[in-house]
């Protein structure tokens, strides 16, 4: 199984957190399960030696004891985790990283979660609402954007999307607003 590398520096109160992925299925009789990655190269999640499991009581550093890409699926061992009921009642379960240990963006790259809550207008200034969410098509991501009056689909590109501020907390779209 591949080996991986440990996150830079122990979390903190100001540790911003990201959700990278969750637990999706079961492996096997012995505790391994199957991992979903939000990820955009899904089978990095593989490469860090810890991740955080989001549960009820808060996160729960775990360890990765061993973890391979079986085809498009990622599986794995999780410390602490013993048999397949001890697997069973994780399914589901939210994975999180130190947003440190992901390293930085390139230029005109975003994390999802930096454009969850940002308002968007159109290039003229008219207010459309702001980011709900985002789907995943395979050609390229769309921003949902909930508005006073309905919900939009906008595709995340460089043509409808010419402009990304975070530090404004804006987006910038060229849209119809009739549309």
């Amino acid at each position: 199984m591949a080996q991986s590398r440990t996150p830079a520096r122990r979390p903190n109160a100001e540790t911003e957190w990201v959700t990278v992925g969750r637990i999706h299925g079961l492996y096997g009789v012995h505790g391994g399960v199957r991992l979903y990655s939000y990820l955009d190269r899904p089978g990095d999640l593989l490469r860090f030696d810890y991740l955080w499991l989001l549960l009820g009581e808060g996160r729960d550093c775990r360890k990765i004891s061993e973890r391979e890409a079986k085809g498009a699926r990622l599986v794995a061992r999780i410390e602490g985790v013993d048999g397949r009921e001890a697997a069973r009642e994780l399914l589901g379960t939210p994975l999180q990283l130190p947003r440190e240990a992901l390293g930085e963006e390139e230029p005109g790259e975003y994390l999802w979660v930096d454009l969850l809550g940002l308002a968007v207008e159109t290039l003229d200034g008219a207010p459309l609402g702001e980011v709900d969410s985002l789907i995943e098509t395979g050609a390229n991501d769309v921003l949902v954007v909930a508005g006073s009056d309905r919900e939009r689909l906008i595709p995340f590109t460089e043509e409808a999307v010419p402009e990304v501020d975070p530090a404004r907390g804006l987006i910038r779209v060229d849209w119809d607003p009739d549309f």
